[in-house]
């Protein structure tokens, strides 16, 4: 992971995850979870960037 994506998975976790693996199942699951609210978006883009 570049310093960007950290950065963009911080401010704007969905933005990040569909950059870095396209729309689909883990961006709308990212969505979901930063809609419930902010800290599970940010801790789900971390795991789907990491992976």
């Amino acid at each position: 992971m570049s310093i960007f994506t950290i950065i963009i998975c911080i401010i704007l976790p969905p933005l990040a995850v569909a950059l870095e693996k396209g729309i689909g199942t883990d961006f709308l699951i990212n969505l979901l979870l930063t809609l419930l609210g902010w800290l599970p978006g940010v801790i789900h883009g971390f795991y789907v960037l990491s992976r």
